[in-house]
């Protein structure tokens, strides 16, 4: 992932806020950018994951993948990782990112304990 202007701010949901989104039908892109081994310890239904160590092999098909206006939530273990892909999003012309704050590691404590911590 190339370097990015880091100094717009992103917008934020809380993993509240992401419980209640997800209990929704409304149409909306959930987006996991952890690696598979992370996945395998814990996971939300519902993410697409698409590695940051596999940014080369996907990143070139993104927008045919997403659209880039429907809202994309984004998430991973803490929220640092989501972040950097939330700004490459928005350089991509996405408009409608928000990073999952806390990322998993918050889901599992806040939202439901079931979901393991690593």
């Amino acid at each position: 992932m190339s370097a990015q202007s880091f100094n717009q701010p992103i917008d934020q949901i809380t993993v509240e806020e992401l419980a209640r989104r997800m209990a929704e039908t409304t149409c909306r892109q959930l987006i996991d950018v952890r690696e598979p081994e992370e996945l395998a310890i814990a996971n939300i239904e519902g993410f697409v994951n698409l590695p940051l160590s596999q940014f080369a092999e996907w990143s070139g098909e993104i927008q045919t993948r997403l659209d880039p206006h429907v809202e994309t939530i984004v998430m991973c273990h803490h929220g640092m990782r989501s972040a950097q892909m939330c700004y490459w999003l928005l350089n991509q012309g996405f408009t409608q990112v928000k990073n999952v704050t806390g990322g998993i590691e918050a889901y599992a404590t806040v939202v439901n304990p079931a979901v393991p911590h690593y």
